[in-house]
């Protein structure tokens, strides 16, 4: 007999995380042991070869006496998770047959194993997949609507999720919640064999989806009081079985077609594209043995579905997935491709990379590199897709649905993902917001929560007026039920907090506030409009030339007006269309308002006259802001904190940027250095994320007291570094290390070799910079986990708590410190080596942004949380620097 081939993929229930180990037992029908199969890293077992009868009877429309698929049962189970039974699992000759096996952990004692499912399955949930409805007849859809059908959804969604009631519509059955694309691949395989001609198997899939969009577009079931979008029944819509083992060719084409769909010119819904077997069971719609003979006289799908449905239909693609974070840019993505586009791409896999570490972790670069490539290629292999490592669309939507699964982004369960670029108004004002309040504060959570509710269809749309009505309050208190927060309607530090992340959770997932690469201009729509109306309405609140536009997504004649205004105002081209000047300027504008760097009426950039220690206002401030974006940038700029008064801790930042930059060091600020300031900060928010390039070369020569540069600089970081766990190096001070080679660096030199065994000269050679070197990187790779680690790299086990203090404490506080330099999300805390209230507030803020246990106690989960995300932003200075 030919063969066919079954594959098992393992996965936590409600995720995509696989899960290895999982033991399978393979049977035939008469009990006997076909095969046994363990899961790998990927969760996945090796493709295994099956008897299965010639591919010729699955062709024949008269065959009703020879099953065209043999059938087989399968029983798992993994240590710790509750055993599954599917029954019934069809193979076909030539096909491979994919089973999803999702597992829910075991937390009772004395659950069935193994042997328990094989003996006593009223202990275990048994899935039987039914006889195939081509076979024993039954099959197709359930008839057109004789009724007028409600027009409720103003357009075409192709949801994430779709709820199928698994029986008749009034039977006492339950629901299951499922993706889309899942359904689909389901539907499909519920319907039709997967042996027949692909163009058939296109045109059959196609009308399945469009008759599931048409059941979500007119909300048939929801209308009439139920709580399902679509029933599994064929004699109302179509056959869906709940966890049935699925065909790798229909999964294929599902990720493909999945957002197309089947209408009418002239109508805008999809239509209800009833069809049946066509021998069995006779309808006016698509006969689906007939889709064979149509593709073997050559005719495509949408010919096929012409010949059934008529000349008027035509196949529509929607780009409104709910819950997906990007739409297809339109083009393959390849080897050697550029952009944003690859960029997000990249981000997903990065992320995705955390559960299946075997496809490998390919770097944010924007560039589509060999590491890429090869990543794409076993997602492919993992997701029943062409390996052929080119992201073409079926690629890109199932990338984005798989990194939506591993993330849950559509719960809002923010991970802590840092954005790229600078996000705006992340800072909590400080005051408590409720129903009856007004202003700017206002707008921002308005403007969040309308944001997100572009994916979380739970969450209402709203007006971003700055009024916290009804309307408003109702929005917070879904939110923070989904966040598990009280909800009271109230916003207070820690919604705020949460608002925030999880809308720069969500820009992250959009490519953040960079140049979308496209011109905005009137008629367009989406996630972009939205974006550039805010940041008019914050413009708005600081110039008074500017108006007031409504934050909606669609770029009508008021916008038009508002981004003319815009652009006269900042000597911009004024033609209404946002390119990516304008877009850039208003970036700029709106981070200038928030962050309160601007007299009202005053351009970001403007000299404001001339500060120095000792001056307050805006114009400090403002340079203080800037020094602390560059400080992100360049490991020699101390960061400084953004409160407008220029004490001693500014002063030192800006003699180390003029340093830098070739100025007069005199720590002032007048007409060049704040032009310097001013350009350099534009330049770096314009180019990307946050890249920290660090490094600890050796020196060219040997350094000794008296020396100076960028080598003497990079020697005090050093040590400093190493004095923090290291009680016998003696670096004793209290200000930022300076480029000059003193008497302090020189005790501390001395100490250092005396600790390491080295000559003790007060010079730096080669070799000593090396043995220094090397155990600065040997103390960043262990795991502290108290506050006194000893000199060997023994870390003894105990918590960071309230009260704690030593080094462990100070590299925590810098650690928090270098999030908050590139995140406004996160807080400022004092390095005092003392974990004090604002530290605590501090560490559960990170904690509840990154999804940690909110204790406020630093555990080995938070330590190495910490470490990875700041170690992601040094680059490869692998934390050995200031900021660490």
């Amino acid at each position: 007999m030919p063969n066919g081939e079954l594959i098992v993929y393992a996965s936590v229930a409600a995720q995509a995380a696989p899960l290895a180990g999982v033991r399978i037992l393979v049977q035939d029908e008469a009990g006997g042991t076909a095969a046994r199969l363990t899961t790998d890293n990927a969760g996945a077992t090796a493709p295994l070869a099956l008897e299965a009868p010639d591919p010729a009877y699955s062709l024949d429309p008269d065959n009703r006496t020879v099953r065209p698929y043999t059938v087989y049962r399968l029983t798992a189970e993994a240590d710790g998770w509750l055993p599954q039974v599917v029954d019934g699992v069809q193979v076909f000759a030539g096909q491979r047959t994919v089973a999803r096996l999702e597992f829910l952990p075991d937390d009772t004692a004395g659950s069935p194993t193994l042997a328990d499912a094989r003996s006593d399955e009223q202990n275990v949930e048994v899935v039987t997949i039914p006889p195939h409805p081509l076979f024993v007849g039954g099959g197709g859809s359930g008839p057109t609507p004789e009724e007028v059908q409600p027009r409720v959804l103003s357009e075409v969604v192709i949801p994430k999720k779709i709820t199928v009631h698994l029986g008749k519509p009034s039977a006492n059955v339950s629901n299951v919640t499922v993706g889309f694309q899942e359904y689909i691949a389901n539907v499909a395989s519920s319907e039709v064999y997967p042996t027949w001609p692909e163009e058939a198997l296109r045109a059959n899939i196609l009308a399945q989806i469009s008759l599931a969009l048409n059941r979500v577009w007119t909300e048939w079931y929801p209308s009439r009081g139920y709580s399902f979008n679509i029933t599994g029944s064929p004699g109302y819509d179509q056959a869906y079985v709940a966890g049935r083992t699925v065909f790798a060719v229909m999964e294929r084409l599902t990720a493909e077609l999945f957002n197309t769909y089947v209408r009418r010119s002239g109508d805008q819904e999809p239509y209800f594209t009833e069809y049946c077997d066509g021998k069995t069971v006779t309808c006016p719609g698509m006969k689906q043995w007939g889709t064979v003979d149509r593709a073997n006289e050559g005719k495509s799908a949408l010919q096929i579905l012409r010949y059934y449905y008529g000349d008027r239909v035509q196949l529509a693609t929607s780009s409104n997935i709910a819950a997906i974070p990007s739409s297809w840019p339109g083009v393959t993505l390849k080897l050697g491709s550029t952009g944003t586009a690859v960029r997000v791409i990249q981000r997903q896999l990065s992320r995705i990379a955390k559960d299946y570490p075997s496809f490998g972790k390919p770097e944010v670069t924007g560039t589509f590199d060999a590491a890429t490539e090869s990543c794409v290629k076993k997602f492919q292999q993992q997701f029943s897709l062409t390996a052929d490592g080119l992201v073409g669309k079926a690629t890109w939507y199932k990338i984005s649905y798989i990194y939506v699964s591993v993330k849950d982004l559509a719960e809002l369960t923010s991970e802590g993902e840092a954005a790229d670029g600078t996000q705006s108004a992340g800072a909590w004002p400080g005051t408590v917001l409720r129903r009856g309040a007004t202003g700017s504060a206002v707008e921002q959570v308005q403007f969040w929560l309308s944001e997100l509710a572009q994916f979380n269809t739970s969450l209402p749309d709203l007006t971003v007026d700055g009024k916290y009505g009804a309307s408003t309050e109702r929005a917070v208190k879904i939110f923070q039920q989904e966040q598990g927060l009280t909800a009271d309607g109230i916003v207070g530090q820690t919604t705020w907090d949460a608002l925030y992340a999880a809308w720069v959770d969500m820009q992250s997932d959009l490519g953040g506030t960079a140049w979308p690469g496209t011109v905005l201009r009137q008629g367009d729509t989406g996630m972009e409009v939205r974006l550039v109306q805010f940041w008019l309405r914050l413009a708005a609140d600081n110039y008074s030339t500017l108006s007031a536009v409504t934050v909606d997504g669609v770029f009508g004649t008021a916008t038009t007006r508002a981004v003319t205004a815009f652009q006269t105002r900042f000597g911009l081209t004024a033609d209404g269309v946002v390119g990516r000047a304008t877009w850039n300027k208003l970036n700029e504008v709106a981070l200038a308002v928030t962050n309160k760097i601007v007299e009202p009426d005053e351009a970001p950039g403007q000299f404001l006259g001339t500060v120095r220690e000792g001056s307050s206002g805006t114009a400090v401030r403002a340079v203080q802001y800037y020094l602390r974006r560059l400080s992100a940038y360049y490991s020699d700029i101390p960061a400084v904190a953004v409160d407008g008064v220029f004490g001693s801790a500014t002063t030192r930042a800006v003699k180390a940027w003029q340093e830098r930059t070739g100025l007069t060091v005199d720590g002032v600020v007048g007409p060049l250095t704040w032009q310097s300031l001013y350009a350099a900060a534009r330049q770096l928010e314009t180019s990307g994320p946050v890249v920290r390039t660090v490094t600890l070369p050796a020196p060219n020569q040997p350094l000794r007291p008296g020396d100076r540069g960028p080598d003497v600089l990079r020697l005090n970081w050093l040590l400093l570094f190493m004095s923090l766990w290291l009680p016998e190096i003696n670096f004793l001070t209290d200000a930022a290390p300076s480029s000059t080679y003193g008497a302090t660096l020189e005790t501390a030199v001395r100490s250092a070799q005396r600790y390491f065994g080295l000559a003790e000269t007060g010079s730096v050679t080669t070799a000593d910079w090396q043995v220094f070197r090397q155990a600065a990187l040997a103390l960043a790779e262990v795991n502290p986990a108290a506050a006194a680690p000893e000199p060997a790299g023994v870390w003894p086990a105990a918590a960071l708590t309230l009260g704690s203090s030593g080094p462990a404490v100070r590299q925590v506080q810098r650690w928090l410190n270098l999030l908050a330099t590139v995140d406004q999300g996160y807080e400022f805390v004092p390095e005092t080596g003392e974990l004090d209230a604002a530290t605590q507030d501090a560490l559960e803020n990170y904690q509840l942004t990154t999804g940690l246990q909110t204790l406020g106690v630093v555990d080995a989960d938070t330590w190495q949380s910490l470490r990875t995300a700041t170690a992601a932003l040094c680059g490869t200075c692998r934390a050995i620097d200031k900021e660490d």
